[in-house]
């Protein structure tokens, strides 16, 4: 097992060099806000509790920041970018400062992508807003290998992820993201460490994979299609928020009564289980 050694980091000078080699202009289109800063970038890694020897999937690497964070360990990255100038130039920023790390890069959409070469057991990343939700449930559904993670993300985003029953932010992510695991805010993240700096505030959730309920995949889907529809009308009782699933009100109540979830509560009140009783009631029906 390799030791963790104390490697080289890219600073607020490195990553404008690297920029401007790849002609490079950070876009508010694909969030690229890139952290210059190696203090928060240690962090975020010792937060996610990375260990030596272990793979790690980072979503999105850009110009190899978290990465060359996450390799000085000694654990080993599979780095997932759709950028075909990032995804070329990580492997060479990251053989100059540190040469005997262990990188995998794979060329991919992170909305899409369904393999990786290794197995990896954590989850580490900076997710842009616009995509952080829809790619953190895509890698929990199709690698069960990720037992634990630690994404930065949009202040907002975090705290949905990481809400709970009754809470006004609590919605459709919050639900979704409590199928797989359980999950909490773990700090902020000043906006100084991102070049360029962004306008919104950032902060680091943490996530630990809790088994998996016991359920085919089509109740997964069912559940989630009931989720969407109790939240985009939130201040509706279920028996009238869940029509557009079940086709009319007396349908609703029948599904909700089976799963004994009470037809006139509002999805803000309900817990993950109660969804799932409730998509397992509408599958079976």
């Amino acid at each position: 097992m390799t030791e963790p050694v104390e490697g080289k980091l890219l600073g607020p000078a490195e990553i404008r060099d690297l920029a401007e080699l790849l002609d490079l202009t950070p876009t508010k289109k694909l969030g690229q806000n890139f952290v210059i800063d190696g203090n928060t970038v240690r962090r975020i890694v010792r937060v996610a509790g990375v260990r030596p020897g272990e793979t790690v999937v980072e979503v999105g690497p850009g110009l190899g920041s978290l990465t060359l964070g996450i390799l000085e360990t000694g654990a080993s990255v599979v780095a997932v970018e759709i950028d075909k100038r990032l995804a070329a130039q990580l492997p060479d920023t990251v053989r100059a400062l540190q040469p005997d790390a262990r990188l995998t890069v794979v060329r991919d959409d992170a909305m899409s992508i369904q393999s990786l070469p290794d197995a990896p057991v954590r989850l580490v990343a900076n997710l842009p807003y616009n995509v952080s939700v829809p790619v953190l449930l895509h890698f929990l559904e199709y690698f069960p290998s990720i037992r634990s993670g630690v994404v930065m993300v949009q202040a907002e985003v975090g705290h949905r992820l990481a809400a709970v029953p009754g809470s006004k932010i609590y919605g459709s992510p919050s639900v979704k993201a409590a199928w797989y695991g359980d999950w909490k805010t773990s700090g902020t993240v000043s906006r100084q460490v991102f070049w360029p700096v962004p306008n919104v505030d950032s902060v680091l959730v943490s996530f630990e994979r809790h088994e998996t309920l016991p359920d085919t995949e089509e109740v997964r889907v069912r559940t989630f299609e009931v989720v969407d529809a109790a939240f985009q009308q939130r201040r509706k009782m279920l028996r009238q928020s869940l029509i557009p699933v079940f086709g009319d009100t007396q349908q609703a109540q029948a599904v909700l009564e089976r799963a004994g979830v009470e037809p006139t509560m509002r999805g803000e009140a309900l817990t993950m289980e109660d969804f799932h009783r409730i998509g397992r009631a509408s599958a079976e029906a």
